[in-house]
């Protein structure tokens, strides 16, 4: 599993380093959920400096699938600042109308005097309670437009600091105490394509709510009862469990309101009991694969082989070759008509593991220059030299001078070889200006030469224009519609993503990625980039070349080669009017418009013309 690391300077107290690695194995060609699905979900990051780290360690080294966010609350900041280090951490906005504890209050954001108290903030509870008389919102003639436009203050707050949110959900029942608050969250919810956890979306997708089995009042006992509700949860089916993680330090020893005084004692035990070692081999034991919210709202439809006019035969002697030629494939996944008919896992990978893409990382960069241009950020024929005034070397060759965007995409940047490597070898080297001071030894647009910093230069653009980094720029635009979370990209030394390789996502997301070039940039009924983007990145724009080779040395014919049909907007040609995102050892896209169909692989594969050499031969015959 990717693991992501607590900041050192954050960490207030040791975290078990045991990491979980769980996977589930697939009888048949459709999926069969062999064991129980589970989302963790770890509630009130924000509301205080121990929640925050406790809610961070949780999920790296716990169980914990998703975190709840509250924007209103004094922590937020440095909540914010967490999750921006650590964007493979699914979040969603907890939305806030009360504020419960005694010794620490939060208001609102907005003018909201009928959720408020004499003082401006928030009636402590949602529902009528003994100790606290004539303060709970629906003891008060609270006001629909004021949650509405509360709650609209907090989503459009929440996403310019922490773009990674991927749903809603509400604080002590915020989002659904009546229906009208329901029905108005829904549109919300609908508006800023952010799905609520509400009774009604958790039956639709088939989630049942579970909690501790048996008492819960020390860690011991917490452990014990969570471990004993894994036993019980049924193969094939999905719950949801909700707790708090934090710590029993001293400042959530000053938390607590009248009939819930032992907060930081019950709290310390969630993280206790969801970093537990015994609780990670419990899950394993009893095949339980742990899940987060938008897997399930967001995934990509299921059918079977035959109802899409797909062969499983096919797919059977696909794998069966697969495994008599020793290919370590890791996963296989594939899409007919939008749909997924079949899905494979081998190892250790597995359906909530996230991969590293290799150069696949190329395609998600370029469809983020995609986005800039459809909204007229950049065009390709922008000159490179034109956004780095500053980093530009003493003398500007013509070469370099003539260096547009679109040379970037194609691979036609005019270097003589990929400088790459070298630049990685070079601790704390600016990579911009190592790029501009390169040698351009030849006219841009006339030479094909596979060059993975000139990827890099596109995401630094990307950067230099937006303020944004890749992976936050394209989650509104590609990641939020597509229902891909969890994503982790690396940085180089100045903290700009790499763009041409070290993205890591999981194999659906890949598939999404494929549905939508294959659907040129629809998705559920929207057009989220123009068709034309399409046509221009899937075409062959540049003849092509294997990475590393020159056409001189070539012993192969291009009607033998997948990486001799040209290259688009980094994407590759491949034969049978193909095309594909394509990664270092065996991870595939394969975009089949013929076949309405999308062939995603990941693996550790070294020969990959051999990899999609098998392809051809059983998959492309069984997709009638």
């Amino acid at each position: 599993m990717n693991r992501i690391p607590i900041p050192k300077n954050l960490i207030e107290r040791s975290a078990g380093a045991v990491a979980i690695f769980l996977f589930f194995t697939f009888s048949s060609i459709a999926q069969t959920v062999q064991g129980p699905r589970l989302i963790v979900r770890g509630d009130d990051m924000g509301s205080s400096r121990s929640a925050n780290l406790a809610s961070i360690e949780t999920f790296v080294d716990g169980v914990e699938t998703s975190i709840e966010l509250m924007v209103v609350t004094p922590w937020f900041p440095e909540a914010a600042k967490l999750l921006r280090q650590n964007t493979g951490i699914d979040v969603g906005l907890h939305l806030v109308i009360t504020s419960e504890w005694d010794g620490i209050k939060w208001r609102p954001f907005t003018h909201a005097p009928s959720l408020t108290d004499k003082d401006g903030y928030f009636l402590p509870m949602m529902g009528a309670n003994k100790n606290y008389p004539g303060l709970a919102i629906t003891e008060n003639p609270w006001k629909l437009e004021e949650i509405e436009r509360e709650f609209r203050a907090q989503i459009e707050f929440a996403l310019k600091h922490v773009p990674q949110i991927s749903h809603l959900s509400g604080h002590m029942g915020a989002t659904g105490f009546h229906p009208d608050v329901a029905n108005m969250v829904e549109k919300l919810a609908a508006e800023y394509d952010l799905p609520v956890m509400s009774r009604a979306m958790m039956q639709q997708i088939g989630i049942s709510g579970t909690t501790y089995d048996g008492p819960k009042a020390t860690s011991e006992e917490k452990e014990a009862a969570f471990i004993r509700m894994l036993s019980k949860l049924e193969p094939g089916k999905s719950y949801m469990f909700v707790d708090h993680p934090a710590y029993d330090n001293l400042e959530m020893q000053g938390v607590g309101h009248i009939g819930y005084e032992d907060v930081a004692v019950d709290r310390q035990g969630v993280t206790d009991a969801w970093t537990s070692p015994k609780v990670k081999q419990a899950v394993k034991d009893n095949n339980v694969e742990l899940i987060n919210f938008i897997t399930l709202a967001k995934a990509l439809p299921r059918s079977i082989p035959e109802a899409e006019k797909v062969n499983p035969k096919g797919i059977e002697n696909y794998l069966a070759a697969v495994k008599s030629s020793g290919q370590e494939l890791h996963s296989l996944m594939i899409l007919r008509n939008g749909k997924v008919v079949a899905e494979h896992w081998f190892g250790d990978n597995a359906a909530n593991k996230p991969h590293v893409m290799h150069s696949v990382s190329k395609t998600f960069s370029a469809t983020a220059i995609g986005f800039a241009v459809s909204e007229g950020l950049l065009k390709v024929s922008d000159k490179v030299i034109s956004f780095f005034p500053d980093k530009l070397p003493a003398v500007v060759s013509d070469n370099l001078k003539a260096m547009e965007i679109r040379h970037l995409l194609t691979m036609t940047a005019g270097h003589d070889t990929d400088p790459t490597r070298a630049i990685r070898a070079e601790k704390d080297l600016d990579w911009v200006e190592a790029f501009l001071a390169l040698p351009v030894d030849h006219q841009p647009g006339t030479e094909y030469v596979y060059n993975s910093l000139a990827t890099f230069m596109l995401s630094a653009i990307l950067q230099k224009v937006t303020g944004d980094r890749v992976l936050d720029y394209l989650q509104p635009r590609l990641f939020r519609p597509l229902g891909i979370v969890g994503a982790v990209w690396d940085e180089n030394p100045q903290g700009i993503s790499v763009g041409g390789w070290g993205l890591h996502v999981k194999t659906e997301d890949m598939a999404k990625l494929g549905q939508f070039y294959l659907q040129k940039g629809q998705w559920n009924g929207k057009q989220l980039l123009p068709t034309s983007w399409f046509d221009e990145a899937t075409a062959a724009q540049v003849p092509s070349l294997p990475a590393g080779a020159k056409r001189e040395n070539l012993k192969v014919k291009p009607k033998d080669s997948d990486w001799l049909q040209g290259y688009g907007y980094q994407l590759w040609r491949s034969r049978h009017n193909s095309y594909r995102a394509d990664g270092a050892n065996g991870q595939f896209i394969l975009i089949l418009p013929e076949k309405n169909a999308v062939i995603v692989a990941t693996a550790n594969i070294q020969d990959m013309q051999g990899e999609i050499n098998l392809m051809w031969k059983h998959l492309l015959p069984a997709l009638k």
